[in-house]
């Protein structure tokens, strides 16, 4: 189809908002301009699709995502929006309703809208509860409405506050796709009535993710981070310039078996994925222009704490790919042998980022991450997931992916899909996921199987929306994504999981702290 047909049925579409024309006319603006300069090799990888660049666009003139610090904005006012420094909890709403609207990312809407509870505690003066409640709703209904993407996300947590408690409990009210949120979890801090909450939502609304906050402390240190978009954790103040991931599934195919594969196939191909990096990330710094933004004049991102995030997909089709040119017909996820190939070549891969510098990365490093997957996926798992369908028993499936988490830098995440049974037993969920974290997972994240809000791969949508969505279209722009990802991937084949008060006992064998 030439560009001018795409952009007259873009037009013309009687399912999208005038607004969301004007987000998919400039999509195909951007891929009129040439391909930045890459090696011909490069080029064949990313054309045969071994390295993929996430359709960031041909020449990237605003960061992947951005995570401003906006503690820093509501102390200080902003001289480039005209405000004052924030004196009261208003202030402080108006003042972040109107920066968002200023923050780019990928998606053209901000993927990161703070660590809510810590941004906001201090604006707390004499309201009482019900004061805080009604207007912290308003603002949740403001962010869904003005905002409606499902990659914008919020933090909150580890320490007990009314801001956290408020939040928790208007997103089980309302249900919204928008925003998606991240509950901050320390054992050390976190009382379990707090963590009882947060798993009693996920019960409600398929949210929050709960993190292991002390692991995200320790990868980022005292200039802190923030989870973003779908599960992405990046540093505060910065965030990712590019996203560049490895196919893992294709670069198998091209292995003779596992040595050839480990020794020559995954290292080249790295390679390539990180050439790909350097060119994207180099354009963005050096020709974009981006870091000459207000953001940057008020100190609200440092250019050097951005980094790339080197993103891999498809490890189960890989594993399995690499046995079966051994002759063995163990399967990812489901025996000892496939699961330890995964967690070598996982090792492996982090061997290779921690030690390649980048030009423009995090200590002049990118970040690793188990990137989830997009809507146009097919025949190919997430990140380091095990396929949709084949899921064991939850216990033995944290057990199989735990030991990956601590690699992953930038983020990772699996998605329990759970049983609608667990409603009547909230608590099962609370010790399944004290045990996953217990046992080294970076994120634990779960849908409840009869839930109209679930979780693609890491954002949220509600399947009322999705079975509408053909005829009727959605004022939620992420909609069509799951809407493809439904069709094309087997996100709807995860395979429901009972949690009864009989197997807690069970759990607690497999060494699941409780």
């Amino acid at each position: 189809m030439s560009l001018q047909s795409k952009m007259k049925q873009i037009i013309t579409s009687s399912t999208l908002s005038p607004k969301q024309k004007t987000l998919f006319l400039s999509l195909e603006a951007e891929a009129i301009v040439d391909y930045m300069s890459v090696s011909d090799e490069i080029l064949e990888a990313k054309n045969e699709g071994i390295i993929c660049d996430m359709f960031e666009g041909n020449a990237p003139f605003k960061p992947r995502y951005v995570l401003p610090d906006y503690a820093k904005y509501l102390q200080n006012g902003s001289s480039y929006l005209e405000l004052e420094p924030a004196k009261n909890l208003d202030d402080a709403l108006n003042a972040l309703t109107i920066i968002y609207h200023h923050v780019p990312s990928v998606t053209n809407y901000p993927v990161y809208i703070g660590q809510l509870d810590d941004l906001l505690l201090p604006f707390i003066n004499r309201e009482s509860e019900t004061d805080i409640y009604n207007k912290l709703k308003r603002f949740w209904i403001m962010l869904d409405r003005t905002l409606p993407d499902a990659f914008m996300h919020a933090n909150i947590g580890p320490t007990d506050n009314i801001i956290c408690r408020t939040i928790l409990k208007i997103d089980a009210e309302l249900k919204q796709v928008a925003p998606n949120l991240t509950f901050m979890y320390d054992a050390e801090v976190s009382p379990i009535s707090l963590l009882e909450q947060a798993c009693q939502n996920i019960c409600e609304c398929s949210k929050p993710h709960i993190a292991n906050y002390p692991m995200f402390k320790d990868t980022f240190g005292k200039q802190g981070f923030g989870i973003v978009s779908c599960y992405n954790s990046l540093p505060l103040a910065g965030g990712a310039n590019t996203l560049v991931r490895l196919n893992l599934k294709a670069a198998a195919e091209k292995a003779t078996d596992v040595d050839n594969f480990i020794n020559q196939v995954l290292p080249h191909y790295c390679q390539m994925t990180f050439g790909l990096i350097e060119a994207r990330s180099t354009f963005l710094h050096e020709e974009s222009n981006f870091f000459n933004s207000f953001l940057v004049q008020e100190q609200l991102i440092d250019e050097n704490r951005f980094a790339p995030m080197f993103g891999i997909y498809g490890m189960a089709e890989a594993v399995n790919l690499l046995l079966e040119k051994s002759g063995s017909t163990e399967k990812y996820g489901q025996s000892d042998s496939a699961n330890a190939l995964a967690l070598s070549i996982t090792q492996l891969l982090s061997d290779i980022v921690t030690n390649t510098p980048v030009k423009y990365g995090y200590n002049q490093r990118a970040l690793l991450h188990s990137q989830g997957g997009i809507s146009c996926d097919q025949n190919v798992t997430p990140g380091i997931r095990i396929p949709y369908g084949t899921e064991p028993d939850p216990v033995l499936h944290i057990k199989a992916l735990a030991a990956h988490h601590q690699y992953y830098l930038s983020g990772i995440s699996d998605i329990l899909t759970i049983d609608e049974t667990i409603k009547q037993n909230p608590l099962a969920m609370v010790t399944l996921c004290k045990g996953a974290l217990s046992m080294g997972f970076r994120e634990f994240t779960a849908n409840v199987h009869s839930n109209d809000l679930v979780r693609v791969t890491g954002y949220m949508i509600k399947l009322s929306d999705v079975a509408k969505f053909k005829e009727e279209g959605s004022r939620t722009n992420t909609t069509w994504l799951g809407s493809e990802a439904s069709e094309q991937t087997d996100i709807l084949k995860r395979l429901p999981r009972v949690l009864s008060h009989e197997q807690t006992p069970h759990y607690s064998h497999l060494s699941i702290e409780i």
